[in-house]
């Protein structure tokens, strides 16, 4: 069964891409614990993380720091977050939070009513930022 990443990835869903290659995207979830939130989801369906092959877990982590650095560079985090949950959907993803302290790392917090225009500023913010820094 087609995951609802596969769908965003594919474009029958929206989402708001900051990065995308032939093997993994980045966009901003719906659901934010902070303002940037991304997940890095590999374009490839896998369910879980240890079943990636090498080659795309590293890049994979690649486009997490590319993504991190831009989050730093975007909304001034003291430190980025690096998170593989997997529970809410079949399809690897790493979270990617700037934060400012360990209590920023909470589900609980996930914002449920974040406008789109909302989500497409901080897209436009990131993708601006990654372009900056290279």
């Amino acid at each position: 069964m087609t995951t609802i990443f596969s769908r965003i990835i594919a474009g029958e869903l929206p989402g708001h891409f900051v990065y995308r290659d032939e093997l993994a995207v980045a966009f901003l979830t719906i659901g934010p614990i902070t303002t940037g939130h991304t997940l890095v989801v590999p374009v490839e369906e896998v369910d879980h993380w240890l079943d990636l092959d090498d080659d795309t877990t590293a890049h994979l982590t690649v486009v997490a720091k590319k993504v991190g650095r831009a989050q730093v560079a975007a909304f001034g985090a003291d430190r980025v977050a690096l998170i593989i949950a997997g529970l809410e959907v079949p399809h690897t993803h790493l979270h990617v939070l700037p934060i400012h302290s360990e209590s920023d790392i909470d589900f609980k917090k996930a914002r449920t009513d974040v406008p789109p225009e909302e989500l497409a500023a901080v897209a436009e913010q990131l993708r601006s930022a990654i372009e900056a820094l290279g």
